[in-house]
């Protein structure tokens, strides 16, 4: 039997808080979905095409020490003077008022950090660039009101957090931190303990209460109000707890994802969700469900580890293996392609692609060349590496005396795998613009993930970008060729087809994109060797003649 929209909401509902609860919390949805229909008019029309290219950043990854003005004025400058031509969306990543990780433990859902600007400022950005929010659904800061209500017993948020006893058997419970489950605060009514997966001052949600869940969908209905086109679910996988289970990928958590997706059907407003899950693949995609109920885009999160061991071994037969078992269960749905981000490069995204003997490899040479690895609880109470905090350049960097004409171009063959993959690519700010290790900031935040966070003066950004000897010049210019190759053919649309070539030589990655009459052939060199192809009937997108020989870490995009 197919059921309309309506009735899959109150069967949702109904079996996550029974029918006599859903009958209440249909109508508050219902009235939801009526408020996000008042904001249809203001839809940008966001079917995915080539055009479209993510740029991940804080809203202070740039700052102007010689004006008094507000980081997200400083951001919006620099993004229409360097790359208005190149990207088209923005994800800004928290900027909300928070206490602890960098953003990701907010006070307040609904207010900008005041230290970045104002909603005016966001609404300024928006009329210039599409944007992406972080719907942090999984935790809030213990500063928030929501917490200090709980702590004094007021109502509905006294439900709003999981109380639990502590002596109870949590084994089975995946930790994604090596920290402890459990957080000790005092209340009104005596001390308790409360779920923390990530730390004690990000403490989870109860999902299971569901003035808790109207709540989130009231924030996201605001979100869509103030401009975002798309909406990151951070942590989504964590969000329903169960006592005797592993507390992620839970079928409620799925059925959550579906009342949003409905959500937005039923309003016929323009905004994707795409769900942010770093975990093995299979369980990674399940987040697509059926390839119309759930995320609009869901993170690729084996291609960062894979680039890496990719360009380590000077072999692409893992990558393109994976690469060509990757399918999608409809057209409406796509991958978010990214290789950096403002965490570290995820180790269990490769679990099972390569080897652990290979996953401690890379682990020990991002070490060497200066990063760190991360680590996760194990149920039998042991540590496990869970990710590489590095810069990605300085991951790729090669060992001994080294030209900045190779690793540059070494770092830039391994953005083209990104921005040639089928999907929509995602590029943090920091790649764009050839920033290196910030060791500096490991040491202010006492934090592995700091090193790839760094605090830019825009005008000292400005003189190296300009200077044409720096390595930020050389990074930004290679990525706008790239870019502006990419944004003006349709071959590499979301929707446009992809064909891996397995029969070539391993130090080539090469896949063929194409869309109707015309096609792209798109070579990686990623060794240090110069390899002869049988591509020869060819000519670059510039138009220039390929002779079939790839120099060391060359990228050429083909046609006949």
């Amino acid at each position: 039997m197919i059921l309309d929209n309506e009735t899959k909401i109150f069967e949702i509902l109904k079996t996550l808080y029974g029918e006599k609860k859903a009958d209440k919390y249909f109508l508050q949805v219902m009235n939801k979905i009526e408020y996000l229909k008042t904001f249809k008019k203001n839809s940008r029309g966001n079917n995915l095409n080539e055009k479209d290219t993510i740029l991940i950043t804080y809203g202070d990854s740039l700052y102007n020490k010689e004006k008094e003005e507000k980081t997200l004025v400083t951001l919006h400058k620099f993004l229409s003077k360097y790359l208005s031509s190149y990207i088209n969306t923005v994800h800004i990543l928290p900027f909300f008022p928070y206490t602890s990780d960098d953003g990701f433990s907010i006070v307040d859902y609904k207010k900008v950090n005041e230290k970045l600007g104002s909603w005016k400022d966001i609404e300024a950005l928006n009329k210039d660039f599409n944007l992406m929010f972080d719907l942090v659904a999984n935790h809030v800061s213990k500063s928030s009101k929501w917490f200090e209500f709980f702590l004094e017993g007021k109502e509905p948020y006294n439900n709003y957090f999981i109380t639990c006893d502590k002596d109870k058997d949590y084994t089975k419970v995946f930790r994604p931190r090596a920290l402890p489950l459990l957080t000790k605060v005092e209340a009104k009514d005596g001390g308790k303990y409360v779920w923390s997966t990530f730390s004690s001052d990000q403490i989870d949600l109860n999902y299971q209460s569901p003035d808790l869940l109207m709540e989130i969908l009231d924030v996201f209905s605001f979100y869509v109000e103030k401009g975002a086109s798309f909406i990151r679910l951070d942590a989504i996988a964590f969000i329903w707890k169960e006592i005797g289970t592993t507390c992620i990928h839970n079928k409620q958590t799925h059925l959550i994802i579906q009342l949003i997706r409905l959500m937005i059907e039923c309003a016929k407003i323009d905004v994707k969700i795409i769900t942010e899950t770093n975990v093995p693949h299979k369980e990674n995609i399940s987040y697509f469900g059926n390839g119309y109920n759930e995320a609009s885009m869901v993170y690729n999160f084996p291609l960062p580890p894979l680039t890496l061991y990719t360009f380590l071994k000077s072999d692409a037969t893992v990558i393109k293996k994976w690469a060509a078992s990757l399918e999608l269960p409809s057209d409406k749905v796509t991958f978010f392609n990214f290789l950096a981000s403002h965490d570290g490069i995820g180790l269990l995204p490769a679990k099972g692609l390569v080897d652990d003997s290979d996953v401690k490899l890379m682990a020990q040479k991002v070490q060497e060349l200066g990063g760190f690895v991360s680590y996760k609880m194990e149920e039998d109470g042991n540590k496990s590496p869970y990710e590489m905090n590095i810069n990605f350049f300085d991951a790729l960097k090669i060992s001994g005396e080294v030209n900045q004409d190779l690793e540059v171009k070494r770092f830039l063959a391994s953005q083209s795998i990104l921005l040639s993959l089928k999907g929509v690519p995602g590029i943090y700010i920091h790649s764009l613009i050839g920033s290196r290790n910030w060791i500096e900031g490991v040491k202010l935040q006492n934090s592995n993930r700091a090193i790839n966070r760094e605090k830019i003066e825009l005008n000292h950004l400005e003189e190296k970008i300009n200077d044409p000897t720096s390595l930020r010049n050389h990074i930004l210019n290679g990525y706008k060729e790239l870019l502006n190759l990419r944004i003006n053919n349709k071959c590499f649309s979301p929707k446009a087809n992809q064909k891996i070539i397995e029969n070539i030589d391993k130090r080539v990655f090469a896949l063929e994109r194409y869309h109707e009459n015309e096609s792209v052939l798109c070579l990686t060199n990623v060794s240090c060797d110069k390899v002869e192809t049988r591509f020869k009937d060819y000519e670059t997108l510039n138009g220039t003649p390929f002779n079939g020989t790839l120099d060391p870490y060359q990228v050429a995009w083909l046609k006949k």
